[in-house]
């Protein structure tokens, strides 16, 4: 009686280097096909957090410019509240802390005594400002190169009184 029953097929050397001899430089084409579309997810997420920094940066800096529109002055001033220019000169100088250039803002609006919440009563009034900066980014590896874009901010504002 055999104790040793293996049938099996055993493959022949010359097979084997002839099937790796026909896939020599195949993971180098993979990699030529597959790294600069990783570079470009790469370089997409940093520029698309960038944007949102810029944005969470013009958030900050338009609520520092609101919540300074909506405080009038001290009782014996008259209660003014204070002007476009200097709610302007505010956000200024907050985009310009966080090295955005506030001369690149554009569409600047202010408009007081706005109706926050028509559905209250009595109805708060408010300031809502709102504009534009551009954002300007670069994609490597597709046709979006240098495009600006247009970020919008708007924010809206209960006035004290």
């Amino acid at each position: 009686m055999c104790h040793h029953l293996d049938t099996r097929a055993q493959p022949h050397p010359l097979s084997c280097r002839k099937r790796l001899a026909e896939e020599k430089g195949a993971e180098l084409v993979e990699a030529a096909f597959v790294i600069p579309m990783l570079l470009m997810l790469l370089i997409g997420i940093i520029w698309i957090a960038q944007a949102y920094n810029v944005y969470q940066t013009m958030t900050r800096a338009t609520r520092e410019g609101a919540r300074f529109a909506v405080i009038p002055s001290c009782a014996s001033c008259g209660n003014a509240f204070p002007t476009e220019t200097e709610v302007r000169t505010v956000i200024d100088a907050a985009l310009s802390v966080a090295s955005l250039k506030p001369n690149l803002v554009s569409n600047f609006t202010m408009q007081r005594n706005v109706v926050l919440n028509p559905t209250t009563t009595p109805q708060e009034t408010g300031v809502v400002i709102s504009y534009d900066y551009p954002f300007t980014f670069f994609m490597p590896f597709t046709s979006v190169h240098l495009t600006s874009i247009s970020i919008p901010i708007s924010i809206q504002m209960r006035e004290e009184r």
